[in-house]
């Protein structure tokens, strides 16, 4: 708690280039219309060397009524490759998205239409991709079992994992294809019920090959409980990534937040940290990279209605450019572990 206070008494001051310190990449997420901002540009390609698409990869974006629509990810794709930007791709089935799209298709066209997307997806960006999210968010919210919904109503509950992952091997056989999920390190029962379910894929035969916790943390979990859970996941020696990494300092329902902004910047630092440093312990071959879910606190999705307050700060620059207590606690940990 002691290295918490010190670093949240600090002003804001320079931090190294993050993606210097780190013995890993370092990304964030982007939209097509961030790449015109010439402060997003200037944070980005200083501090990360990874980008994943937030949203314009994603089905309810590419998947129209009439084909699909590759516009915005290709332009990201491309300015990846003119600035030596690493590209991880997200997300081709989730659970939230795809309904209506195939709503009334046979069985046998469903599990076609199925094939087809990922093969698309996957296929048009294979070499260019360092990995995939093939299945997002398979748990359900409360962690007792997995969702229910159109992709495992028609095409099984276990069977439409292993079948995209088997299309998206297929498409692209180079990249390292992902598990991916929130509230991991939050709720222990949903970390344990994850775990099972990546045993489950294992031994069905899906080619399986890494580990995404989205890592939206609440910094009110107690001590310990996030290095527990990156130590359970490591065991099955898949690289892990962690793929959506914010943490809010606000306290969603309950009791009024009576918590002063410096006790919870110290709550923030500590949680932040100990991500940083139980992830910085894995193998080098586990540590597929940390991504931070938006570069500046006014790009977070914490920050747009109805969310924003104005004062939430989970990202690690704030609006003006200038490092937050998340870049802090990032830089210390990737420096004490030279």
């Amino acid at each position: 708690m002691a290295s918490g206070c010190r670093a949240a008494a600090q002003p804001d001051i320079a931090v190294p280039p993050l993606k210097s310190l780190a013995p890993y990449r370092v990304g964030t997420c982007a939209m097509t219309g961030q790449l015109d901002d010439a402060g997003w540009t200037r944070l980005a390609l200083t501090h990360f060397n990874q980008i994943t698409p937030e949203w314009e990869m994603k089905m309810e974006y590419i998947l129209t009524p009439d084909g699909y629509r590759f516009d915005a990810p290709d332009r990201i794709a491309s300015w990846c490759d003119s600035h030596g930007m690493a590209l991880h791709g997200t997300t081709l089935i989730w659970y939230s998205q795809g309904e209506e799209a195939f709503r009334g298709l046979s069985r046998a066209d469903y599990g076609q239409r199925f094939d087809r997307y990922i093969a698309a997806v996957a296929g048009r960006y294979a070499g260019r991709v360092r990995g995939w999210d093939v299945v997002n968010e398979a748990v359900a919210e409360d962690g007792v079992g997995l969702r229910s919904h159109h992709w495992s109503q028609n095409l099984g509950d276990i069977d439409h994992m292993r079948r995209a992952f088997d299309q998206a091997k297929q498409a692209d056989p180079d990249a390292v294809l992902f598990l991916n999920d929130y509230n991991l390190e939050n709720n222990p029962r949903k970390g344990a019920t994850f775990l099972k379910l990546v045993e489950q894929l294992l031994k069905a035969g899906a080619p399986v090959g890494g580990i995404g916790s989205q890592s939206h943390l609440n910094i009110e979990i107690p001590e310990g409980r996030i290095s527990a859970f990156i130590h359970e996941a490591a065991q099955f020696g898949l690289p892990l990534h962690i793929s959506e990494l914010d943490a809010s300092r606000r306290r969603e329902g309950g009791p009024p937040d009576v918590r002063s902004v410096s006790f919870r910047s110290r709550q923030q630092f500590d949680r932040v940290k100990e991500l940083t440093d139980a992830y910085s312990r894995l193998p080098e071959q586990q540590r597929y990279g940390l991504t931070l879910w938006g570069v500046r606190d006014t790009d977070s999705w914490l920050r747009r209605p109805p969310h924003d307050d104005g004062r939430d700060s989970p990202l690690a620059f704030d609006a003006s450019g200038q490092p937050t207590t998340v870049a802090r606690a990032l830089s210390e940990s990737w420096l004490r572990s030279q």
